[in-house]
């Protein structure tokens, strides 16, 4: 989510290197999942090889926005607007547009098997789809693994970080799979979490969630806590507090200030505002006059009239200024975008592609300082505490490497702010170079770009391939094109260019 805070970074080094490059939607990681590779493009394994396991990770699918914070904030600017008669023609569309987003996202599951709470947060739609289809094209490409279950009975082990977004897409990826071959619901299990040693009682860690592999950024809960630096979590939740602590940290802060005062960055304030409130209203937002927070209640009930929730605001989220106003208002454009079967508006109206382009460069570049490579000084604060999930990775298929074919598929399900980091780790090209001090973010400077490292349902697989010497090959995969490992691990490839790399030679380069 782009804030106030959040913006910092991004913007400073995105605008100080001009916006030559173009993007064809301005989501950054908000965008809607397409798979970069289709799947009959696939190379096929070496003759001799067939496929044996399959893992994922996976980011929860496109959903409504996370809670009701900038849409009510802008909502009540607008009211502001109205009753001043300070609004453009455009501008008194916003004000519907608005209501009916929160609507939208106040009832969002509502009705929907799988969604157990509807509200702010859930999947939509195009969610559900995302992660539906990304079943389907699982099963497609290895159509003999999933067969095979049927002689040999095999575990499709489900994993989520517990939250419910990614609860959800768990749930919706594996009906998909059922739904193609329905004896498959017998071989879907959901294992227990990773805990401390200390812990005695693991009666509160609910199968099928697991916080330390799926949502190591944020560990803090009672239950999170590992005091014994003998215990294997012990590094993990050490990570996590580090990388909590810098995003507290004054370098950060101190870059977010500089953002703020980039004359570009009013600049394309001031564009969007001047389409939806007079210039009269504007000045006086910059004087102070005017102010708003996402405060009071909200009351909304379903269309069949069985259900009726009333939310009430936190008055946390303030617009005292013209840039305040914008980013709530490309905040709603991005959300608009993963939610096009709840809300016909059309923020784009709103948001012309220049300005557009401004906030999505500045949502990279705090996603890239604040979840993946980052700078290279900090020595991989914003990811080394991905290094349990690797590690969850190179288990299953070591398991697999040893002969214990227990499971045929691994799939996990979690976040942004997991997929990042993992990525990075992993070395994959575009998404782990970092960047030192004096080289600020920009599309000039680096590669990292939101949309093509963690859109919705961004995903990383890795599918095993046996020969029935012993020899195991394995192929990844980011958001479904064929990807190379880091390249370090090169000499690891079957042949040159090839996307298959000898397990064991690419297990001890990562070692290494």
């Amino acid at each position: 989510m782009i804030t106030r805070r959040s913006i910092a970074t991004a913007v400073l080094c995105a605008l100080s290197a001009g916006m030559a490059t173009a993007q064809p939607h301005y989501y950054g990681t908000k965008t809607p999942y397409q798979p970069q590779q289709a799947v009959a493009s696939y190379a096929a394994p070496p003759p001799g090889y067939r496929a044996v396991h399959t893992q994922m990770l996976a980011r929860h699918g496109s959903r409504g926005l996370s809670s009701m914070k900038s849409d009510l904030a802008l909502y009540r600017l607008w009211q502001q607007a109205e009753q001043a008669h300070a609004l453009t023609p455009l501008g008194a569309r916003l004000g519907p547009d608005i209501a009916q987003m929160m609507r939208a996202n106040a009832l969002l599951g509502y009705g929907v098997k799988g969604i157990r709470k509807p509200g702010y947060g859930n999947e939509t739609q195009l969610g559900i789809r995302e992660h539906t289809q990304l079943a389907q094209r699982l099963r497609q490409r290895l159509p003999d693994l999933f067969s095979s279950l049927q002689q040999a009975p095999r575990q499709i082990v489900v994993l989520t970080s517990g939250k419910d977004r990614a609860v959800d897409s768990g749930y919706f990826f594996a009906q998909s799979l059922i739904a193609q071959q329905p004896e498959l619901a017998a071989s879907v299990v959901y294992p227990p979490s990773l805990a401390p040693r200390a812990e005695q009682d693991h009666s509160s860690r609910t199968a099928g969630t697991d916080r330390y592999l799926l949502y190591f950024h944020k560990l803090g809960a009672p239950q999170d806590s590992v005091s014994d630096p003998a215990d294997p979590l012990y590094q993990t939740f050490q990570r996590s507090q580090s990388y909590q602590q810098w995003l507290k940290s004054p370098e950060l802060r101190a870059a977010n200030a500089a953002v703020l005062a980039q004359p570009q960055l009013a600049d394309a304030a001031q564009a969007v505002l001047g389409l939806i409130f007079k210039p009269e209203f504007i000045a006086a937002l910059g004087q102070g006059r005017y102010r708003a927070a996402n405060d009071g209640s909200m009351r909304h009930t379903s269309n069949d009239g069985q259900f009726t929730v009333t939310l009430n605001g936190d008055g946390e989220e303030v617009i005292g200024s013209a840039l305040d106003a914008a980013l709530a208002l490309y905040e709603l454009y991005a959300a608009a975008a993963d939610m096009p079967d709840e809300v016909s508006a059309d923020f784009s109206a709103y948001l012309p592609a220049p300005q557009a382009a401004v906030f999505a460069a500045a949502e990279d570049a705090i996603a890239f300082y604040s979840k993946g490579p980052g700078i290279a000084e900090t020595d991989g604060i914003n990811y080394r505490m991905a290094q349990t999930l690797l590690d969850d990775f190179f288990a299953e298929a070591e398991a697999i490497a040893a002969g214990q074919r227990g499971h045929a598929a691994k799939l996990r399900f979690a976040h942004a702010e997991t997929v990042i980091p993992l990525a990075a780790l992993l070395g994959i090209p575009g998404a782990a170079s970092a960047l030192p001090r004096g080289t600020p973010f920009s599309y000039a400077s680096s590669a990292w770009r939101g949309e093509q490292v963690a859109p919705m349902a961004a995903n990383i697989q890795w599918d095993l391939y046996a020969h029935a010497d012993g020899r195991l090959l394995v192929r990844m995969l980011h958001n479904e094109r064929e990807t190379d490992f880091k390249p370090a691990c090169n000499s690891a490839r079957i042949a040159t260019g090839s996307h298959f790399y000898d397990y064991r030679l690419l297990a001890a380069c990562y070692r290494h």
